[in-house]
């Protein structure tokens, strides 16, 4: 006799309700609608998601630990983790996937073949680099900035386009050439599993309790920092329910052909671009605070080299993050080399004066920031006004989907 046929029969619905909800995966459709929300209520409040900027502060905690931060000109004196707004919320989008993970069952330590530690390091130093130049990763370098209607996120979709093509045949290439380090490791047995839904319910209530403590402290920069905590624990939970993943989104067109990932993600954008536009319209948020000066060269150029890093290390920034929650040491090798490399590689162009900023008063009607690797470009400035801004991003919208489309019915596309 089964566990379940000795549970009382009012349970039944109970645990069957549970099941779909925190067991069975949700939608990539339903996950990007989800972000979509959390996302326009950050902006409702003046915020923004990010990732990279918090896996920078915690590459310059890195460089000090081992001697190079005086080296590269790093300051010693760095903001606390907990109170940097962007690591607040990578700390917290583990802690959310880790609970999802947890509730639903699924969290294992997952030691990859040795061979995948070294792809991780190589493949986290190219992120890193090429979220310096593009300013962002894949959330804070394409995706946001399109919610914002920037023109530098489409850069960086053509660099991570092309990156994520050349990533995979360049992985192809080492599959069929290096048999090294293939041997995975013997898979570590879950012994506490039938407790993991009970795990998983503490660390959501200690998330809650964090929230209410800061939003009650009476300090307003902690008040400010407990709706982070919820979004970020918000975030990792739907990007672990949905198997929502950034790189993904560009990897498996040319990988398998499969283009649900990339189509949820032309949803988000879809729905997210009026959001933004409404809300900037409304003033609740500057949309400058949230657009790389990377226009086109940093973002062009950054995402291409990031998404052949992505390839490589099997996650972008959040999908890094949120497989970390669920148990992936491989990620854990490319976080840290991501947060590394983006610190010493930021420090260099720093001090090369390629990402000093400078102001134009006069530039597009605004207050534009410049650097040599680019500008702040937001298109309703640009184009003079929200209609051809929004035309522009509906119609890129439309031939990406007909792209993808048309790559699931042919392969055509494929490079394996």
């Amino acid at each position: 006799m089964n566990e379940s046929a000795n549970k009382p029969k009012w349970l039944h619905g109970f645990t069957q309700d549970y099941q779909s909800v925190f067991v069975e995966p949700w939608s990539a459709y339903t996950g990007a609608i989800l972000l979509v929300i959390i996302m326009a209520v950050l902006m409702g409040s003046g915020l923004f998601w990010g990732v990279f900027g918090g896996l920078k502060l915690w590459g310059d905690y890195l460089n000090n630990a081992i001697g190079l931060g005086s080296v590269l000109g790093i300051k010693e004196q760095l903001e606390s983790p907990l109170m940097h707004r962007i690591s607040l919320t990578n700390i917290t989008l583990v802690l959310g996937a880790f609970s999802a993970a947890l509730l639903s069952r699924q969290f294992q330590i997952n030691r990859p073949p040795p061979l995948e530690y070294i792809w991780a390091a190589a493949g986290g130093t190219l992120m890193g680099i090429g979220a310096t130049l593009a300013g962002g990763c894949t959330t804070g370098g394409f995706f946001v900035p399109l919610t914002f209607s920037s023109a530098s996120g489409w850069a960086m979709w053509t660099g991570l386009l092309v990156g994520a093509a050349i990533g995979l045949k360049l992985l192809l290439w080492t599959m069929e050439h290096i048999t090294w380090g293939c041997s995975p490791y013997p898979v570590w047995p879950a012994r506490l599993k039938k407790w993991y839904p009970w795990f998983g319910a503490v660390v959501a209530i200690f998330i809650l309790l964090w929230a209410l403590n800061w939003w009650h402290s009476g300090e307003d920069k902690k008040a400010v920092r407990a709706l982070l905590v919820l979004a970020g624990f918000g975030i990792g939970f739907v990007l672990h329910r949905s198997r929502f993943c950034l790189s993904r989104v560009f990897r498996e067109p040319f990988m398998t052909a499969e283009g649900e990932m990339t189509k949820a993600m032309i949803l988000a954008v879809a729905l997210g671009a009026p959001v933004g536009a409404a809300l900037i319209s409304y003033g609740t948020v500057d949309p400058y605070l949230a657009i790389p000066s990377r226009f086109w060269l940093g973002s062009g150029l950054g995402g291409l080299i990031f998404g052949i890093g992505m390839v490589f290390a099997g996650g972008c920034a959040s999908g890094s993050l949120w497989r970390i929650g669920e148990g992936h040491l491989k990620l854990v090798v490319a976080v840290v080399f991501f947060a590394w490399s983006g610190s010493t590689v930021g420090a260099i162009l720093g001090d090369f004066g390629l990402l000093t900023p400078d102001f134009d008063i006069d530039f597009l009607d605004g207050v534009a920031e410049i650097t040599g690797l680019g500008f702040q470009a937001f298109m309703p400035d640009m184009f003079g006004g929200w209609e051809y801004s929004l035309l522009l991003t509906y119609a890129l919208l439309a031939v990406w989907y007909i792209f993808i489309r048309y790559n699931e019915s042919t392969s055509r596309f494929t490079v394996f």
